[in-house]
Order: C-alpha cells, then sequence, then structure tokens
C-alpha cells in the first residue's frame, strides 16, 4: 500500500508534453487522448511543478486545445471529483454551468434554472461564487434566499427535494477550482476554463447546457460532441453564449444544436434582433435581477420568449434521456 500511495504522489516530468505543445501555435502538435488525461491528471493532483504547469497553460492557450486533448483533459478532470446522484423522476437532470456572469445586461441563467425546477427537472447549477467585473448567478441566487449546497451530498438531498440547487466549482470539484485560479495569477483563461462548462458531474446520463464565446470553439466542441464524448454520459445542447452565460438571449435568440447519440439536430436557427424588445429588468445588479426573476415566477411578469422555447427543449431531451435509460 505504501508503495502504491507513492507512486501516486510521484511527481511527473512534463517536459515531454511541454515540448510537443509549446513549438507555438504553427509549429506545435497535440497530445493524444490518453497523454491528455495523463497529464491533466497530473495537473490536478499537483504533480507537475509550478514552473510547468505555467508553461503548460500558456501553450495551451496559444496553440488551442484539440478534440484529443480536450477529451483526454475531460476524462481526467470528471475522475478527479465526486460524482452526484440525481434522483428518480421522469426527467434526467440537466447541468448548467454558470462562469461567466453579466456585464452589460442582466444575467438570466438563475430564471432558466428555476423555471425547469418547477416543472419536475434535476437541475444542477454550478459556477464561481464572485466575479469583480460582473453578476454572477450564485449572486443572483442568494439575493432570491436560495442557500448554495455546501457539500456534494448537499446538493443531492436538495436535488431529490425537489429544490434549485447551486454548486460553487469549489465544492463540486475542488482540484479544477484550483487550475481555474490561475487565471488571476498568469491573467489569462486556461484549458479549465473550456472544461468547466462542458463537464457532466453525474453518475446518471444527463443533459448538458454548453455554450462557447469565441467562434474557433464551435468547430472544436462541435467536433467533440459529435465524434469524441461518450454516449452514455448524455447529451448535450451547444450554442453561443449570453455574455458567455447557457441562457437564450432574450433579445436575440441563438442557434441550439442538440448533440445526441453522435448526432446533431438544429433546434433554434438564429434568429435576428427582435422587433419589440421584452419586458426585461431595468438593472442588471443581482438584487434588481432577484426582484425581476420573483415577478415573472409570479406569473406578473411572462417568460421572454426565447427562454420560453430552451426550456420546451430542456423538458423534450432530459424527458427522452430518461426514456433511453
Amino acid at each position: 500500500m505504501q508503495n502504491d500511495q507513492t507512486l501516486i504522489a510521484e511527481p511527473l516530468a512534463a517536459a515531454r508534453f511541454i515540448k510537443e505543445i509549446g513549438r507555438g501555435k504553427d509549429g506545435a502538435r497535440s497530445l493524444s487522448r490518453e497523454d491528455a488525461a495523463l497529464l491533466y491528471g497530473a495537473m490536478l493532483d499537483g504533480r507537475v511543478s509550478d514552473l510547468e504547469l505555467g508553461a503548460i497553460l500558456l501553450a495551451m492557450r496559444v496553440k488551442g486545445e484539440s478534440v484529443p486533448e480536450i477529451a483526454g483533459f475531460l476524462d481526467a478532470a470528471e475522475a478527479s471529483f465526486q460524482q452526484i446522484m440525481a434522483p428518480p423522476g421522469d426527467y434526467a437532470p440537466v447541468v448548467l454551468p454558470s462562469y461567466n456572469g453579466s456585464r452589460n445586461m442582466a444575467n438570466l441563467t438563475p430564471l432558466l434554472a428555476l423555471l425547469l425546477t418547477r416543472k419536475g427537472v434535476p437541475v444542477l447549477m454550478h459556477g464561481v461564487t464572485h466575479d469583480p467585473q460582473r453578476v454572477t448567478s450564485a449572486e443572483i441566487f442568494e439575493a432570491l434566499g436560495l442557500g448554495h449546497a455546501d457539500t456534494p451530498q448537499q446538493a443531492e438531498q436538495q436535488l431529490a427535494a425537489g429544490q434549485p440547487t447551486f454548486v460553487p466549482i469549489q465544492v463540486l470539484a475542488p482540484k479544477m477550482a484550483r487550475l481555474l485560479a490561475m487565471r488571476r495569477v498568469l491573467g489569462v483563461r486556461n484549458s479549465t476554463h473550456t472544461l468547466v462548462k462542458i463537464m457532466q458531474p453525474f453518475v446518471q446520463p444527463a443533459l448538458r447546457l454548453t455554450s462557447y464565446t469565441h467562434p474557433e470553439y464551435l468547430a472544436m466542441l462541435s467536433a467533440y460532441f459529435s465524434d469524441a464524448a461518450p454516449a452514455a454520459r448524455g447529451d448535450a445542447f451547444l450554442m453561443r453564449g449570453t455574455e458567455g452565460e447557457t441562457v437564450a438571449n432574450a433579445r436575440r435568440a441563438q442557434q441550439i444544436e442538440w448533440f445526441h447519440g453522435g448526432s446533431k439536430t438544429v433546434l433554434v436557427e438564429k434568429q435576428s434582433v427582435a422587433e419589440e424588445l421584452p419586458d426585461l429588468p431595468e438593472g442588471r445588479d443581482a438584487e434588481t435581477t432577484a426582484r425581476w426573476i420573483e415577478s415573472v415566477l409570479e406569473g406578473k411578469r411572462a417568460v421572454p420568449q426565447a427562454i420560453e422555447e430552451q426550456v420546451g427543449h430542456c423538458l423534450s431531451v432530459a424527458s427522452a434521456i430518461r426514456l433511453r435509460g
């Protein structure tokens, strides 16, 4: 047993990986899925030196992740934290990442989560709790009087009780949270910012709502969900983010693509700016947004059409996933 523990804790010499990925945008070569999983697993376990870690993160930032690399990274990431058990019911769970928040318009991701929860869908929202430049979903949850899950077990209890569930990333996946926080050190995002938006934290098959912010990620993520994502893990919706969030833009609905069993279906076509702007919050702060969301849930205001349609698609696909078993 002692020898096994020693092997697990042994540092990984990362030079051979850096040699491949660190040759610049045009000269770099991609890692295999197996090597990517090995490397990212060592990064998560703290078995890579700070110097090598910085070199890896910046090299991947310049090169960009290939499909095998993002697949291998995600394999290691999902093996690094405790998987969540979804409750039984008519719907497969929906995974709703929230890492961007809002800078210019109200963040309506919590509204999407609450509308789905009200329909009986287990919704796990995970993300960061604070961002000095943006209004996070976590802050809106707090303004709504909804607490965060402090442990994975508490998240399971809230889901089983049909309650809105928000889990901070440092609770859900603490090893990933450490790498996510490297942005404050290096000043730029890294591969973990993509991984948290596409990971599937449930034991059972689930529906992942995923988004991208830069066009080059559309092709890579489409290829991942079509060719490399394990079908047994469930389905995914992919859309351009609303300021990075996975809620439909109430002013101009984005195209939503549904990936299922290696196939792709366009659920929502890209739309132009609405002729009549919907009734939206007057401010973007957490308190104003929370009060507006409450008025929608009470039936005093209409659900924005794009979000209502998104809810409908989630219900249909989450039901189909559950029926597939």
